[in-house]
């Protein structure tokens, strides 16, 4: 072999395993021997949790959401303010999640067990699987190796779609984190359960985008219903179902509520009420429950693929609130 054909073929070597660090995949079986039992741990907490606290997968899943959206699924949303970290729970897209005490029970639950073992942002990927499935939703093999950050992003909290906004910018904030429209109409599908409070939407109701009427994408005796839920000067705070065919069960029916523009958010109604390929897949979702479900729990791998670190970058917190 000449020399040029061996230095081709160390730069081939070399580049391949520098690639291959840095695309670390995830695997379901990453902790058969380190933590064989972490899911049942994680199962025995939530399960518990939800008999308190029937919302508690809807606050769960929102929290892994807004995690993967800054600096990727890194755990650092659960970070509290510390010298040198401000915590992203204080940014307005974060003020109204919740559901970290919860968080907590399970890595004590999870740390009496395989101390050092599984990380925070992991332990968010598993609730959020368990808790879907148990409210009747799919299953899929949640995706794990992750380590949590050291530090968190308050700015880039700009990142996470807000209610506010319209489909091309909830889109492009879809892209900017590899995901595709199928992603962003199956992700959002998750509004098939929870509650938002009338902060988040009354702004349809009564004065849309400066019009002086309400949002003409409401149906009429729905838009009579959250009127009489959120009076004009009413409490911001009063929650409402996001879904108010099946409050608290994992199914399509979110999509065929978007049909019948009984969709809550803003950023629920435009996937349907807005020119683009979101309306095909809709009503794709809406005629096949089971073509949603295979299609959500891809999307949610995909999503806790964005930014993970793995190998020896980041850490496995002992504390989800605060770095080690």
């Amino acid at each position: 072999m000449s020399l040029f054909s061996i230095a081709a073929a160390i730069f081939v070597l070399v580049t391949a395993t520098i690639l291959g660090n840095s695309n670390a995949q995830l695997s379901s079986t990453f902790y058969s021997t380190t933590c064989p039992n972490v899911t049942s741990i994680v199962r025995g907490v939530v399960e518990q949790a939800q008999q308190n606290d029937i919302r508690i997968g809807a606050k769960l899943i929102r929290v892994h959401f807004h995690d993967c959206f800054v600096n990727g699924c890194d755990g650092s949303i659960m970070l509290d303010n510390t010298d040198g970290i401000e915590s992203e729970k204080d940014a307005p897209p974060n003020q109204s999640t919740d559901g970290y005490d919860v968080v907590d029970d399970i890595k004590t639950a999870v740390e009496n067990v395989c101390p050092g073992v599984v990380s925070c942002s992991d332990i968010l990927a598993i609730a959020s699987q368990i808790l879907v499935s148990a409210n009747g939703g799919p299953t899929w093999e949640a995706q794990l190796g992750r380590r949590d950050s050291r530090t968190a992003n308050r700015a880039g909290t700009s990142a996470i779609p807000s209610f506010l906004e319209n489909l091309e910018q909830i889109s492009q904030k879809f892209r900017d984190a590899g995901l595709d429209s199928t992603d962003l109409v199956a992700l959002s599908g998750a509004h098939t359960f929870g509650r938002a409070r009338c902060s988040t939407f009354v702004h349809r109701l009564y004065n849309f985008s400066g019009t002086g009427n309400p949002d003409p994408t409401i149906e009429a005796g729905y838009l009579e219903t959250l009127r009489q839920a959120c009076p004009q000067n009413g409490s911001g705070d009063t929650l409402n179902d996001l879904d108010q065919s099946t409050r608290d069960a994992f199914d399509n029916h979110y999509f065929t509520n978007l049909q019948n523009n009984r969709g809550l958010l803003q950023t629920d109604q435009v996937l349907f009420s807005t020119s683009g390929d979101t309306v095909a897949i809709v009503d794709r979702f809406a005629n096949s429950q089971s073509d949603f479900f295979d299609s959500f729990g891809q999307s949610m791998i995909n999503m806790g693929n964005i930014g993970v670190l793995t190998g020896t970058n980041g850490e496995i917190r002992t504390d989800c609130r605060r770095v080690n």
